[in-house]
C-alpha cells in the first residue's frame, strides 16, 4: 500500500490560515530550511521571498539561534511568570529597551503580535481609569490591521478580515493617514469628537503591512504625533511588522521625534524561530498601575508569558540583528529593490510602485476592483509556485520583503521572475 504524501495527509485532518480549504491547491510540503531557501519533502528548494509571513530576519534554521534554544532547553523550558522570573526574559529586557524610545521603560511579554495590542489597548484604557477618567475611545488609521483577536480586530479598518465580526467590536474613530497637504484636515476631524473619550491612537508607522504594503511618509506622521500627545492622547506604535530593520533603520519611530507611549512588538523579534509578543511603555504608563488597590492590577496574562525558550532565542536573534554586518544587509537588499523599482517603473501592467528599506510592493493593473480578495492572488500565486518562489500576494499588491541573508543572486531570480509573471499577463 502507498504512503500518503505529508501534503495528503495535512489535507486530511488540517485547518490552514487565510485559507479557502475547498479550492485551495494542495499545500507544498516543507521539511527543511537553511538562509533564504526552503527545501519540499522531494528536496526541490524555494526562495522566501516574504520571509514566512515577515518573521524571518536571519534565515531559517540559523545555527546561532538553534545553539541557544538547545541550551536553554537543557535548562529551563517554561516557568509561571507571576512572582517568578528567569534569566532570559530580564537579559532580553535589558537588551532591547536601549534599541527603542528612551522614553520606553517597562517590557510586558505575550505570545504574538495580536496579543501584544491587545496588551497595549488594555494599558491604555485601564491607565485613565486608574486615573479616574473615562477614557474608553480609539483613533486608528483607515486600511490599519492590527491582528486578529476581537480588541485587535476592533482597530483594524473593516475588511474582509473583520466583515463577520463588525458588530461586535468596539467603536474606533478611524481617519486617512497623514500626508504634506492634509494636517489641517486631519486636525479637523479629530476636533470634531469628544477628545475627553479618546483613550490611545493606535499606527503602524511607515508602512500598513496587511493593508496592502501601504506607505506613508515620516514628517507628516511625526507633525500629527505631537498634535494629539499635546492633547493627552496616548500613542500606540504598533512595530510589530515594521520593527527590526524592515523600514531601513531598526525601527520605524527613529524617523519620527515624538516618542510613542507604547510599543508592540513580535514577529522579527525571535528572527522568525518562536512565537513571543513585547508591548513596551514609558514609566508614566507603568506607575499608574502601582497602588495598594489590587483593582489597579493590570489583570493581563498568558500561559507562556515570558516563555524561557523563545526569550533566548530572541536573545540570540538580538546578537544577529546589533552585528554591523545585518544592517549591511539591509542596506544592500535597499539598493537592490531601488535598481528593480526603475525597472517595475517602466511596466503598463503595475501601478504604485513603492518601496521602504527591505520592503518592495507594487499593485498589479486588474478589471477587479483592488484589494484583498481581488481575484488575480489565485492565478500568481499559482505562478510563484511553480517557479519555486515563496511570494504571497495581498489581493493584486504584489510585494517583496525577504530575509536579510537573501543573496544578490536569490534577488535577481525573484525579480526575474516578477517580470516573467508581468510579461505573461
Amino acid at each position: 500500500m502507498q504512503q500518503m504524501t505529508l501534503a495528503a495527509r495535512d489535507q486530511q485532518v488540517i485547518w490552514h490560515p487565510y485559507t479557502q480549504m475547498q479550492t485551495a491547491p494542495q499545500p507544498i510540503a516543507i521539511t527543511r530550511g537553511e538562509g533564504a531557501l526552503l527545501f519540499d519533502d522531494q528536496q526541490n528548494a524555494y526562495i522566501d521571498a516574504t520571509s514566512s509571513w515577515w518573521v524571518n530576519i536571519h534565515g531559517h534554521a540559523h545555527p546561532h539561534i538553534a545553539e541557544m534554544l538547545s541550551k536553554q532547553a537543557f535548562q529551563l523550558q517554561h516557568i509561571i511568570f507571576s512572582g517568578y522570573t528567569h534569566a532570559p526574559a530580564v537579559e532580553l529586557a535589558e537588551r532591547l529597551l536601549p534599541l527603542l524610545p528612551a522614553n520606553q521603560k517597562r517590557v510586558f511579554y505575550s505570545d504574538n503580535g495580536s496579543t501584544a495590542v491587545e496588551v497595549a489597548l488594555k494599558m491604555s484604557l485601564q491607565y485613565w481609569d486608574n486615573k479616574g477618567q473615562r477614557r474608553h475611545k480609539f483613533i486608528a488609521f483607515k486600511n490599519a490591521y492590527h491582528g486578529d483577536t476581537f480588541g485587535a480586530m476592533s482597530v483594524s479598518g473593516r475588511s474582509v478580515f473583520t466583515r463577520v465580526f463588525d458588530d461586535l467590536l468596539f467603536e474606533v474613530h478611524f481617519i486617512d493617514l497623514p500626508a504634506a497637504d492634509n494636517f489641517d484636515t486631519l486636525k479637523a476631524t479629530i476636533e470634531a469628537l469628544d477628545l475627553s473619550t479618546i483613550a490611545a491612537f493606535i499606527f503602524e508607522p511607515l508602512v500598513q503591512g496587511a493593508g496592502g504594503m501601504l506607505m506613508y511618509e515620516a514628517a507628516p506622521l511625526d507633525q500629527l504625533l505631537a498634535w494629539l500627545q499635546s492633547h493627552q492622547i496616548l500613542l500606540i506604535a504598533d512595530e510589530v511588522m515594521t520593527g527590526f530593520g524592515r523600514t531601513g533603520k531598526n525601527f520605524a519611530m527613529e524617523n519620527c521625534s515624538t516618542q510613542p507611549d507604547m510599543i508592540c512588538l513580535s514577529k522579527g523579534l525571535t528572527g522568525g524561530s518562536m512565537a513571543l509578543g513585547v508591548t513596551t511603555c514609558t514609566s508614566t504608563i507603568y506607575d499608574a498601575f502601582l497602588s495598594n488597590d489590587k483593582l489597579k492590577t493590570l489583570f493581563h496574562g498568558h500561559s507562556f508569558t515570558a516563555n524561557p525558550l523563545a526569550c533566548s532565542v530572541a536573545l540570540a536573534s538580538l546578537d544577529l540583528f546589533t552585528d554591523p554586518a545585518c544592517a549591511t544587509n539591509r542596506q544592500r537588499i535597499h539598493e537592490a529593490h531601488t535598481r528593480f523599482l526603475t525597472q517595475l517603473q517602466q511596466s503598463p501592467k503595475i501601478k504604485a510602485p513603492r518601496l521602504q528599506g527591505t520592503i518592495l510592493a507594487f499593485d498589479i493593473i486588474t478589471t477587479n476592483a483592488d484589494g484583498y480578495t481581488n481575484n488575480i492572488a489565485d492565478q500568481l500565486h499559482r505562478f510563484f509556485r511553480e517557479r519555486r518562489v515563496m511570494l504571497r500576494p495581498l489581493g493584486n499588491t504584489l510585494y517583496v520583503l525577504p530575509p536579510y541573508c537573501i543573496t544578490d543572486a536569490q534577488l535577481q531570480e525573484v525579480y526575474d521572475c516578477i517580470s516573467d509573471l508581468l510579461q505573461s499577463i
